[in-house]
């Protein structure tokens, strides 16, 4: 191995292994911006040519070694030579003035599209032509590069707090700060690919942690899969959710769909409800759930489950180490009254996140292994299309993951939103993300073209959800 390799760790592996022509294993953010008012006409034109002049640094400019060994065990990133600026920065347009619809069409095809892995794998798009001269930009990169939420702390580098500021250097061109740490966000296992993997790993250390992380884990599984009473009656097993559209095999073809609320908007409902953000904006989501599959006469006799990734760090912890669990939890899809399905929403996820409190961190991990582990079931079912007797695990991914709480700016630029692009599997069409940015909380919704067709308007119904709950709230 060269000097200036670097070997890929195992979870960054199951990302190559994972890529197949109908699942594609990377991620992506969409970032629009409002110019600034003094921009010239080349403002963009120049920005390109001010980072094309550049050095691209690591892991920017990395490739894999073998590409064409998908499954080797030995893969390593090797600085790429003959890096091709303009393959990888690209310059888009939409038929202006665009809005935010056509910006998803084009979004949905570029996040359809796979990574070339003997290049870098990665891929940002300029987009002009939004209304009132605003652009987007929308960033692809592979799983196994970076997660995605490294790759949004490295671009948030690019961003200022003070819209005077004029540095029109992108993210690949500003070296990593001396002796940097890898990041993760406490919620990144957003797809149910790594989370199994990463809790797997996590049983040997509950078994050396010793008898108390053993009980800790075995109380669990009791209460979750077996008890189902009292405090407990809310949890949601390993096998409750029902057969559903969200749970078939996957095409390669994407659409993405975007919503954006008033963060004040979720936090009076949050307040008077004594829910938590989160738990609000399950409650709508499982609103807008239910009336797009009454639509498509799709709607199970049971609530749909969540699968929800989880950060639990104990009090005081000032560290930077993190407790990474998984909860499932119900949308309230099968109750109509919108204010009883935050009720419900709010308990299940109460008891579930109390339940983890409880628990040491190894503990944590390999519970959440045993929760989800019956998921290798419905995925296998989805590839083969034989649909097994029992109930799935969960029938989508929700993940929640933290954003900066004010407006940001890039060379003048005012950042408006971030919307999340997450992945979808087999046996789950459906990811949707959410990210909180100065005022707002913005959604990203993303799911199988084929299988979820139209997808823009379960994120208008999950506006309508909102509404409906906030007008039941009067009463």
């Amino acid at each position: 191995m060269s000097a200036d390799s670097v070997r890929l760790g195992l979870q960054d592996l199951l990302f190559i292994y994972g890529e197949t022509p109908s699942s594609k294993m990377h991620v992506a953010g969409l970032l629009p911006f409002s110019p600034p008012a003094d921009a010239p006409e080349d403002y963009l034109q120049q920005l390109v040519a001010d980072a094309r002049s550049q050095e691209v640094v690591a892991p920017w400019n990395r490739k894999l070694a073998h590409p064409r060994l998908q499954f080797s065990p030995l893969h390593s990133w090797v600085t790429d030579e003959n890096f091709d600026f303009d393959y990888h920065v690209r310059r888009s347009a939409l038929a202006s003035p665009g809005d935010q619809r056509e910006l998803g069409v084009l979004v949905s095809r570029l996040h359809s599209n796979h990574l070339d892995l003997t290049r870098p794998p990665w891929e940002l798009h300029i987009i002009e032509g939004l209304e009132g001269g605003r652009f987007a930009m929308y960033l692809k990169i592979h799983h196994a590069l970076v997660d995605g939420y490294t790759a949004m702390r490295m671009l948030g580098r690019s961003l200022a707090k003070d819209p005077q500021t004029r540095d029109p250097r992108l993210f690949f061109n500003m070296p990593l700060p001396s002796n940097p740490r890898r990041e993760r966000e406490p919620a990144e296992p957003s797809n149910p690919l790594t989370a199994p993997l990463r809790a797997l790993g996590g049983i040997g250390s509950t078994v050396a942690g010793g008898v108390s992380s053993a009980v800790d884990l075995t109380t669990a599984l009791v209460n979750t899969q077996i008890r189902r009473d009292g405090d407990y009656a809310q949890l949601s097993g390993s096998v409750s959710a029902p057969h559903s559209i969200l749970n078939a095999r996957i095409s390669r073809n994407r659409r993405f769909a975007t919503q954006q609320y008033e963060f004040e908007r979720l936090q009076a409902l949050s307040s008077q409800h004594g829910s938590t953000i989160n738990d609000v904006a399950l409650a709508i989501i499982g609103g807008g759930l239910r009336k797009f599959l009454i639509d498509v006469g799709e709607l199970p006799d049971r609530s749909l489950i969540a699968f929800l990734p989880v950060n639990v760090r104990p009090k005081g912890d000032e560290g930077g180490g993190n407790a990474v669990g998984a909860i499932l939890a119900p949308l309230g899809t099968d109750i109509e009254d919108p204010v009883q399905r935050l009720v419900t929403v709010t308990a299940a996820t109460a008891a579930a996140k109390g339940q983890l409190q409880t628990m040491s961190p190894a503990a944590i991990i390999a519970y959440s292994a045993a929760l989800l582990a019956p998921a290798g079931g419905q995925i296998a079912g989805a590839l083969t299309g034989v649909r097994p007797p029992w109930p799935y695990t969960f029938n989508l991914c929700v993940s929640n993951v933290p954003g900066p709480r004010e407006p940001l700016y890039f060379n003048g630029s005012r950042l408006e939103a971030t919307f999340p692009v997450s992945i979808p599997i087999h046996g789950m069409a459906l990811n949707i993300t959410l990210q909180s940015y100065a005022d707002t909380m913005n959604f990203g919704f993303v799911g199988c073209r084929d299988r979820l067709p139209h997808l823009q308007r379960l994120a208008v119904y999950t506006g309508d959800a909102l509404s409906e709950l906030e007008k039941a709230s009067l009463t």
